[in-house]
C-alpha cells in the first residue's frame, strides 16, 4: 500500500519510520506513515484527508504494545508530545487529552488536591491507551473515574460521549461503534486537601522495588486469570529468566518479559507463545496477552 497524502501534511509526516524508536520494548518494524499531530483541528483534517480504507494505527508512549519486525501497513498517528493538555475543569474534574502521561496526571491531581488519582503513576503509557483498555495499578483503574470521552472517527468528526455508553471489564473496553477514537477525557475525583507527593513516591518506590524498572518491558505482559496472578503461575512454572534470543522472563517480576538489548519483535513473540504453552501444560490456565500484538511478520 502506498498512501497519498495532501502536501500540507508533509512537515508532520515521516515514511518508513521505525517503530523500534517508539516502543518500550525498542522493536518493530516501519510504519508506512508516522503522523504526528499539532493539535486536535491538524488530527481531524488528516484523517478527512486519508484515502478510504487506510489502516489506522495509534501509539501514545508505545508501553503494551509488540510491533513486529515487518512494520505497520497504513498510517500510525502519534500522540506522544502532543494533545496533552491537562486542566481542572472544576472542584472534582479534571480535562485530559489522549497524549497526557498517566504519571503526569497522578502528580497535578495531588498538586490540585484530588484523588484517589496517585494510582495512574503506576501505568507507563498515556491516557489514550488507559482508556482503551481500562488500564490500572495499584488498585486503581482508569474507567472507574471517566465521566465522559472525547472521541473521532475516520471522517475527522468529533464528539463526546459519556461513560455509560461503554462497555467496561478488567482491561477491557467494547465502544458503542468500531473506528472512533479516543482524544480526552473528563476524569472524576474527590476533594483531597491532606494529599501529598511523598504518596506518589511511596507507590513508585514499591513499584521499583517489585518490577524492573528501566530495562526494555512493556509492562505487565499477560492479564491476571480470575482468582490469580499471571506472575505467580508464570514463576511456578519455572519460567522465570526462561530465555529467547536476547529475550528473557524477568527474573524480578515473572509477568514481565525483557529485552536485553538486541531482542527481535519475533523473539519477544516466541517467548510470550512459550510462556503461554507452558502455563497452560503445568496448570492449565490459560493466560491472555495484555500487550497488543499488531504488524507485519
Amino acid at each position: 500500500m502506498n498512501v497519498a497524502l495532501a502536501p500540507e501534511f508533509s512537515s508532520r509526516v515521516r515514511r518508513a519510520e521505525p517503530l523500534s524508536r517508539h516502543t518500550s520494548w525498542h522493536v518493530g518494524g516501519p510504519a508506512e506513515v508516522f503522523f504526528n499531530p499539532s493539535d486536535v483541528a491538524e488530527l481531524a483534517a488528516f484523517l478527512q484527508a486519508l484515502p478510504a480504507g487506510t489502516p489506522i494505527h495509534w501509539i501514545g508512549l508505545g508501553s503494551n504494545l509488540l510491533v513486529r519486525d515487518g512494520g505497520l501497513k497504513g498510517v500510525v498517528i502519534s500522540t506522544h508530545g502532543t494533545l496533552d493538555v491537562l486542566t481542572r475543569v472544576n472542584e472534582t474534574t479534571v480535562r485530559a487529552e489522549a497524549g497526557v502521561a498517566c504519571a503526569r496526571i497522578a502528580r497535578q491531581c495531588i498538586k490540585w488536591g484530588l484523588g484517589p488519582a496517585e494510582f495512574f503513576a503506576g501505568i507507563p503509557g498515556t491516557l489514550g491507551g488507559a482508556l482503551a483498555m481500562n488500564a490500572g495499578a495499584f488498585g486503581g483503574e482508569t474507567w472507574r473515574h471517566v465521566l465522559s470521552v472525547a472521541t473521532i472517527d475516520r471522517g475527522g468528526h468529533t464528539r463526546t460521549r459519556a461513560a455509560s455508553e461503554y462497555a467496561i471489564a478488567y482491561r477491557q473496553v467494547t465502544a458503542p461503534v468500531p473506528e472512533e477514537w479516543f482524544i480526552g477525557a473528563d476524569l472524576s475525583f474527590e476533594q483531597r486537601p491532606g494529599a501529598h507527593a511523598d504518596e506518589v513516591r511511596l507507590l513508585l518506590a514499591r513499584r521499583k522495588a517489585s518490577q524492573p524498572i528501566g530495562e526494555w518491558s512493556c509492562g505487565s505482559v499477560f492479564t491476571n486469570p480470575p482468582g490469580d496472578h499471571a506472575a505467580r503461575l508464570i514463576e511456578a512454572a519455572g519460567l522465570k529468566g526462561f530465555r529467547i534470543g536476547d529475550a528473557s522472563v524477568s527474573r524480578k517480576h515473572a509477568n514481565f518479559i525483557i529485552n536485553h538489548g538486541q531482542a527481535s519483535a519475533h523473539d519477544l513473540e516466541n517467548l510470550i507463545g512459550h510462556v503461554r504453552a507452558t502455563v497452560a501444560r503445568v496448570h492449565g490456565v490459560a493466560l491472555h496477552p495484555e500487550v497488543r500484538i499488531v504488524g507485519e511478520p
